[in-house]
């Protein structure tokens, strides 16, 4: 393969993006690496941050969303009795309001308390420094320029949220929430509801995503050190993106219909009651993946994203 040429492959990278690095930064260099023509990642991690970041090439690109809403579980380091401007290492960083120096001194019954209140639907305030739009713009663009936008509380949920480790001012902690948590902002909140003054981020890691675990991830280093068919082994196929969605097996003459575009009757279902609305994944007899469907109110599995092949079935 000449330098410079770009190869149509499809498939789903879970990366371990170092620190330092923006996640699209670590998008442009797996792209690099793997000479892919297209490719992009299913939501962003902070550049401080480490852990799962999950890219997608080629088709698998169609179905990247079907992870936006998945939960996630991040291992998180807190200075407790600071602040900083972004919620992180990364800001400007002060004693907190009403704190002095190294004098955090907390009882476990009083952590145990506060932690049990974390865990549930609890309301957030979103922090400025965030992709979150503001009259067309995000809201770090405000925070960089020094204003300060009111922001209204979200919903949010924390399925588990556990103590690793607590010392001095240094905690530790592992939280499994829902989509739309910043962990910035609740380390904040969890170093007020302490006593503290608050607390910001020196370490975030993200361990897991939906069914996805960081053990399964490969770095940037050891994939450039990889031959390319190493690295191509590391690629998991697209519909392993679409593990919560059930599955459909249809014949030859139906999987052509819906590769044309056309919907085909629900009884290729095989006896399972789905609701109208509800996503499928398809496949062939072939077990070849094709695509995601749509249950249709009239009956109908009519056809959502699918795969491109280069030839017909």
């Amino acid at each position: 393969m000449s330098a410079g040429s770009k190869r149509h492959i499809s498939g789903l990278l879970l990366l371990d993006k170092a620190s330092g690095l923006s996640s699209n930064q670590a998008l442009q260099i797996a792209k690099r690496i793997f000479s892919a023509h297209k490719a992009g990642h299913t939501g962003t991690l902070d550049p401080m941050a480490t852990g799962l970041l999950p890219i997608c090439f080629g088709e698998a690109t169609k179905f990247s969303s079907a992870l936006l809403g998945a939960d996630k579980t991040y291992e998180a380091t807190l200075r407790l009795g600071y602040m900083s401007t972004t919620g992180d290492a990364e800001g400007e960083i002060s004693i907190a309001a009403g704190m002095e120096p190294q004098c955090v001194d907390l009882t476990w019954e009083k952590i145990e308390a506060v932690r049990k209140s974390f865990i549930g639907v609890i309301t957030q305030v979103p922090p400025m420094y965030s992709a979150i739009k503001h009259r067309g713009k995000p809201m770090y663009t405000f925070a960089r320029a020094g204003v300060e936008i009111e922001r209204q509380p979200r919903a949010i949920t924390v399925h588990d949220l556990s103590i690793e480790a607590y010392h001095g001012n240094e905690m530790r902690i592992r939280v499994t929430c829902g989509s739309g948590t910043y962990v910035r902002t609740l380390a904040e909140d969890l170093g007020r509801a302490l006593g503290c003054g608050g607390a910001y981020l020196t370490a975030l890691c993200r361990s897991a995503l939906d069914g996805f675990h960081l053990p399964q991830a490969h770095t940037l280093p050891a994939l450039e050190a990889m031959s390319p068919s190493q690295r191509d082994s590391c690629l998991l196929p697209a519909d392993s993106l679409l593990g919560s969605f059930p599955a459909v097996m249809v014949d030859s003459a139906a999987a052509l219909s819906l590769l044309q575009g056309r919907a085909i009757p629900s009884s290729h279902l095989a006896g399972e009651s789905l609701s109208p609305g509800r996503q499928v994944r398809l496949y062939d007899k072939a077990q070849r993946f094709l695509g995601l469907g749509e249950i249709s109110t009239e009956g109908y599995i009519s056809p959502k994203r699918l795969i491109r092949f280069e030839q017909s079935l």
